[in-house]
């Protein structure tokens, strides 16, 4: 098999909760429908959080987006697994059967260990995927793929920038990206995709779901430079050429287009040619 160019997954994932397992799980199929049963849970979640966020273990992918990398970091493509039809299991087997035909390329995230992955990784539970390279268990604790600390397998950059949790980022993707001049969140937050989704507004999620993957890469981008793997020269001509890469395609996108509106270049502090540590 020859080397597959892809060595970065840049992704981000949108569910939403299954009102039918709630409804069977906590309410002993009580409640009339599954849409009744969600919005039961959500009431008594903000009466005992103060938000109506419902835990992953009950939630479904709906959107995932994906953006391919070569070695260089240079984007080669963004796509929305399973678009028109966005189906959950069919999301969820493009996902893990792509990275194990891409030859299992590094997975690169914010905050995927903790919501992300596990949402994947339940899915495939649900929908009987085998997934035997990421759940290699019987391997050597270090090259575990979903060993914690393995970052040749997934690459969080909440752990990065947080040292493995040791402290808070508080503010999280959508501030890293404001450092960087890069939109963050803009019409939409992930707390409405339940909602937008009700509403059959699938479209409008794709479209979050695709901005927050631009955000994260712009974000790696950033950390690879703080990791010594590219000059901020380097970053800088990534930076460009992915924002043309958007421009040609803002016609067909309206993500794209959205996202070069609120576009910002990064205002270095900087001489031009500072030497690089």
């Amino acid at each position: 098999m020859a080397k597959s160019p892809v060595k970065f997954l840049v992704f981000d994932i949108e569910s939403v909760a299954d009102g039918d397992l709630i409804n069977r799980t906590r309410y002993g199929a009580q409640e009339a429908s599954g849409d009744a049963a969600l919005a039961r849970y959500r009431q008594e979640l903000v009466i005992a959080n103060g938000n109506d966020f419902v835990p992953h273990t009950f939630h479904v992918p709906v959107s995932v987006v994906v953006g391919k990398l070569d070695k260089d970091l240079n984007l080669l493509d963004l796509v929305a697994l399973d678009d028109p039809e966005f189906r959950p299991h069919v999301i969820t087997d493009h996902f893990w059967r792509g990275w194990s035909a891409y030859q299992q390329p590094t997975f690169v995230s914010f905050n995927g260990r903790g919501f992300d992955l596990p949402v994947m990784e339940l899915a495939a539970f649900r929908y009987g995927i085998s997934v035997p390279n990421w759940f290699n268990m019987s391997a050597r604790t270090y090259e575990q793929s979903r060993n914690r600390y393995n970052m040749e397998s997934h690459l969080d950059l909440q752990d990065v920038l947080t040292n493995y949790s040791a402290c808070r980022f508080n503010g999280g993707l959508n501030l890293a990206a404001h450092l960087l001049g890069k939109p963050g969140k803009m019409d939409i937050e992930g707390s409405q995709v339940q909602d937008l989704f009700i509403d059959k507004e699938i479209g409008k999620i794709q479209d979050y779901c695709r901005c927050d993957v631009l955000d994260t890469y712009f974000v790696f981008l950033r950390t690879a430079v703080l990791m010594g793997w590219i000059s901020l020269d380097r970053e800088k001509e990534i930076v460009q050429q992915t924002r043309t890469w958007l421009e040609s395609r803002a016609s067909e996108v309206n993500a794209f287009k959205d996202y070069l509106g609120l576009w910002e270049d990064w205002a270095s502090p900087w001489p031009e040619g500072r030497a690089q540590a």
